[in-house]
């Protein structure tokens, strides 16, 4: 049974940073894309990153270039998403996603982990 257990949310304050993990289990990923989306109230699910298998390409929302980076480890089946800058409107709940594409459609998804940008 396949599992994608996220972990590292919090509350933070405006200009602090956060690092997201997720870890898959379960399952074969090869050639398999992980990565992060996100709900915020009232609104819907955003794609915010992915990575490739390899780790040699990876995708960004234009609202979050600059300020957040996406990593994996294939060893431990892992996936990061270290959260610099943060702002207010980067809360949300945020899911990990392994898929065969960067819209993960079919893939699989955590349960979510709250990030609260906030003074």
């Amino acid at each position: 049974q396949v599992q994608v257990v996220e972990s590292g949310g919090g509350l933070v304050q405006p200009g602090g940073s956060l690092r997201l993990s997720c870890a898959a289990s379960g399952g074969t990923f090869d050639n398999y894309y992980m990565g992060w989306l996100r709900q915020a109230p009232g609104k819907e699910r955003e794609f915010v990153a992915a990575v490739s298998w390899s780790g040699g390409s990876t995708y960004y929302a234009d609202s979050v270039k600059g300020r957040f980076t996406i990593s994996r480890d294939n060893v431990k089946i892992t996936v990061y998403l270290q959260m610099n800058s943060l702002k207010p409107e980067d809360t949300a709940v945020y899911y990990c996603a392994v898929g065969r594409n960067v819209r993960f459609a079919g893939g699989y998804w955590g349960q979510g982990t709250q990030v609260t940008v906030s003074s």
